[in-house]
């Protein structure tokens, strides 16, 4: 259930990651209380996560995969530049996730 927890955190943050833009500065008021909702609703969920997951595995899968979900998004939807550079980076933070999780022990 831990890591039902942490996904659905990440998804949270992405989600009101994606949202910093529309917020245009904070400006305009939906998509702020959006990001807001967003966020908190991350680290409640992230809160969750680690009462059985480690905080220190824990908060490398979610800020690892969030930052690689942010990017193919901001790729994918918001005409940002992709490099070979920026796809390697973020296959590095994921083989960090995964080499965090087969180090293993609780």
């Amino acid at each position: 259930m831990a890591y039902l927890f942490l996904l659905g955190a990440i998804t949270a943050e992405v989600i009101g990651t994606s949202l910093l833009k529309a917020t245009d500065g904070f400006t305009r008021l939906w998509p702020t209380l959006a990001l807001a909702v967003a966020y908190v609703s991350s680290f409640g969920l992230l809160a969750l996560a680690v009462k059985e997951i480690p905080v220190g595995v824990a908060y490398a899968i979610w800020s690892g995969l969030g930052t690689a979900a942010i990017m193919a998004i901001g790729a994918a939807f918001l005409g940002e530049p992709l490099s070979v550079t920026k796809v390697m980076g973020a296959g590095l933070v994921i083989a960090g996730v995964v080499v965090l999780n087969l180090g293993g022990g609780h």
